[in-house]
């Protein structure tokens, strides 16, 4: 019987091991941002893609180009970047509940852009489904002072208390406030 259940323990390991070996190969480094703002931990991690083409060495149109206006982007490259908080947060005005979600982008080149926040998580950034949202949150889109080579996300205290989340490449910063719900 305990080799039966080692056996069946073992295959449901490589069942769900089996999906994340599968997918395909990272082609942009990554990294763990996390910040503590006002006692509460917030780390994101996700993918680090160039202007540069990793496949053709080509600088890349990024906002309206590789990331196309009106489409829902990964945030990133690779897997789905996931947002951890360990407290809840009011992210640009919508309560988000302690926990792991995945975010996503609907860049928009006139009006509002959106960070889309999904409850599901761990899968590839392509694998999106609408059903998931918990949320949309508004962007404010700033024009950067110098252009940013590789896609940088960022946890700042913000100018009035709080944080901010920044996503910044090429020329372009977007960022949304959030404070830690008391």
């Amino acid at each position: 019987m305990n080799h039966l259940k080692s056996n069946l323990i073992i295959a449901a390991l490589l069942a769900g091991a089996l999906p994340a070996l599968a997918q395909q190969k990272r082609l942009s480094p990554h990294e763990t941002i996390s910040s503590v703002i006002d006692g509460n931990r917030v780390t994101i991690v996700y993918g680090r893609p160039y202007t540069k083409s990793p496949r053709t060495g080509e600088m890349r149109k990024i906002w309206g180009g590789l990331v196309p206006y009106g489409k829902v982007w990964r945030t990133g490259a690779d897997e789905a970047t996931l947002l951890i908080t360990q407290r809840p947060i009011v992210l640009g005005g919508t309560p988000i509940p302690a926990g792991a979600y995945t975010l996503y982008t609907l860049p928009e080149e006139k009006g509002a852009s959106k960070l889309i926040i999904s409850k599901q998580i761990g899968q590839w950034g392509t694998q999106y489904s609408e059903q998931q949202d918990l949320a949309r949150v508004d962007l404010k889109k700033s024009p950067l002072e110098s252009p940013v080579d590789q896609f940088t996300m960022a946890i700042a205290k913000g100018p009035s208390g709080g944080g901010e989340i920044k996503l910044m490449w090429e020329n372009t910063e977007f960022s949304v406030p959030f404070s830690v719900h008391k």
